[in-house]
């Protein structure tokens, strides 16, 4: 049944046209998603490891997938063919170039 969970959230955002963005938590890791159709490439950058970008690949359900540690709060945004990309999302910050990021806190 949990492996079906991402299909499902897809499944009601395509329906809806809300967010495009969401996560899931497994065994001490983020999986998170964007839902990015027409997208070529993307890349996630996050508060990790100095925000390097990884490119990202689609997963079976279409959606952009990546993964990272689940024990720490980190800030996040995406490269969505040359742009940069901050999906809606719970918690939000502004940086210090006047933008924001999507912040993940393991605690909410």
């Amino acid at each position: 049944m949990r492996r079906y969970i991402p299909l499902l959230l897809f499944a009601l955002l395509l329906l809806f046209g809300c967010a495009s963005h969401f996560y899931t938590i497994k065994a001490g890791t983020v999986h998170v998603y964007l839902g990015a159709s027409d997208a070529g490439k993307v890349y996630f950058a996050s508060s990790l490891d100095g925000y390097e970008l990884h490119e990202l690949a689609r997963n079976e359900d279409g959606m952009w997938e990546t993964s990272v540690p689940a024990q720490r709060e980190f800030r996040y945004f995406y490269i969505v063919d040359g742009q940069v990309f901050v999906p809606p999302c719970r918690l939000k910050e502004r940086d210090d170039f006047g933008s924001e990021n999507c912040v993940y806190c393991p605690d909410l």
